[in-house]
């Protein structure tokens, strides 16, 4: 063993004690501490030959790269719908790197992470009202559960057809549908071998990003037991808009067709009485995504897939380890590597686990109830600013605004949001909603308070009326 890793066993406590002390610092200053940073050319060190130990790469990371860490986990971070962690998913996240537990078996052997992963999945499926015949799988985040889900849904869509495609390949064309799906999906079926252009786009209802269903319902194949996927929207990205659902699963009665929904963080609208109602009919897809380092407030990186168990046999086709005999029959013993694409498997049920434990369901709708009203609140302040119109009604937990040219001598976004990023008091990212070009902000961390909105509102109106004023001064 390197003398180096002896001495670091040696002051294994001193280590992560200063570890807690790092982590701690941060997230006291994270109120305050800016969302963007501007590095420049950073003097690298090069590898050394005999290692400088934990602490003191600590103290040279402290020095080289710290000041650069932005506060992406913070209240005002609301670029890429992204959260922060609870305190209990901190908690868990640390230990699950101490444990180092690679999660795949339920029966004991080798780990029994696995046993805590279902009984999270459990809890989950409670936290979103979602039946016991849907199984659960931890994945990276949003693109590996649609990617998870799709793979599975080409498995079966074969086999509607007499075509085992995890064995023999692509050999069938399978008709894909959606409205406005997310560039994971695209990815997905572009790593799936399916194609990211093969896919028809539905026209959407007007000035909404949900689905026609009418015109769906027109274009599906005219031969009613043709196999089919629809990937269908829990809240799309810009507007958190819902395809209709319940209309969308009715289809299931008629068609045979695969409804996978990507509801990576509207999956959190069962939370809130007020709009629960958007997923009525999502127990009845055969696959759903949903990402927890978004809403759920887990550290990265944490998703998970459902699917139905009826599905198993199609799953475990997808990804099972037929080459390994020494993982065992997988009807035989459960193990997570055969329903999902990682062999390596983080324990990422263990975050998710201790903060659903230490929140419970009524700490989560407070969170979700609060971010929903911080977000009208944001929207309805950028209106009375006169300076913004919004694009699209905040349906969720997103704003989606662009300037008003009439009032801000037509100031571009581009120009706006990096003068506002240069202060880094807070963080959006421009999208485009309907082909026109707008600003987004998605607030989904636990942090954020109405304090959080005046800060935000300040720094925006003093952004646009620096440069009214440089445009109204410049020369023509």
């Amino acid at each position: 063993m390197s003398v180096v890793i002896q001495e670091d066993l040696h002051r294994l406590a001193e280590i992560l004690e200063a570890a807690k002390d790092a982590g701690a610092a941060y997230l006291k200053e994270l109120p305050d501490r800016a969302t963007t940073s501007h590095p420049g050319v950073l003097n690298w060190p090069s590898l050394p030959e005999r290692g400088a130990g934990a602490l003191d790469t600590l103290t040279q990371f402290n020095h080289l790269f710290y000041p650069y860490i932005v506060a992406s986990s913070g209240p005002r971070y609301w670029g890429f719908v992204t959260g922060g962690g609870t305190p209990a998913a901190i908690l868990g996240d640390w230990l699950s790197s101490v444990f180092d537990q690679n999660a795949q078996l339920s029966t004991g052997i080798g780990d029994a992470s696995a046993l805590l992963e279902m009984q999270t999945v459990t809890l989950l499926l409670e936290l979103f009202g979602l039946p016991e015949n849907f199984m659960g799988a931890f994945v990276t985040g949003a693109t590996m559960a649609n990617f998870t889900g799709l793979a599975v849904a080409r498995q079966w869509a074969g086999q509607q057809v007499g075509q085992d495609i995890a064995r023999d390949g692509l050999r069938v064309s399978i008709p894909v549908y959606s409205a406005a799906p997310h560039s994971s999906s695209l990815k997905a079926l572009a790593m799936l071998g399916m194609g990211s252009a093969n896919i028809e786009i539905i026209p959407t209802l007007p000035d909404r990003e949900a689905m026609d269903v009418k015109v769906l319902l027109e274009k599906l194949p005219a031969d009613p037991t043709q196999p089919f996927i629809l990937i269908a929207s829990g809240g799309t990205v810009n507007s958190v808009d819902f395809d209709d659902l319940a209309a969308i699963a009715r289809i299931k009665q008629t068609r045979t067709c695969w409804i996978h929904i990507d509801a990576a963080f509207g999956a959190f609208a069962a939370l809130s009485e007020k709009h629960a109602h958007l997923l009525t009919g999502w127990e009845m897809a055969d696959s759903i995504t949903v990402d927890f380092h978004k809403w759920l407030n887990v550290p990265y990186d944490s998703a998970m897939i459902f699917t139905r168990k009826e599905h198993a046999v199609y799953q475990v086709q997808s990804f099972q380890n037929s080459a390994a005999p020494y993982l065992g029959n997988p009807w035989e013993q459960f193990s997570y590597l055969n329903y999902v694409p990682e062999n390596s498997r983080r324990f990422r049920a263990l975050p998710v686990w201790f903060s659903l434990m230490a929140y419970g369901k009524a700490g989560y709708r407070e969170l979700v109830e609060n971010c929903i009203t911080l977000a009208n609140e944001f929207g309805s302040r950028l209106l009375e600013t006169g300076y913004f119109r919004l694009l699209a009604p905040v349906r969720l937990n997103t704003v989606c605004f662009q300037p008003d040219p009439q009032t801000t001598n037509g100031l571009t976004i581009p120009a706006l949001l990096n003068e506002l990023n240069q202060d880094g008091l807070v963080f959006m990212t421009p999208s485009v909603y309907k082909g026109e070009s707008c600003i987004r902000a998605a607030l989904v961390n636990y942090r954020t308070t109405a304090k959080d909105i005046d800060i935000a509102i300040t720094a925006i109106v003093k952004t646009v009326e620096k440069l009214r004023t440089l445009k109204t001064a410049s020369p023509k």
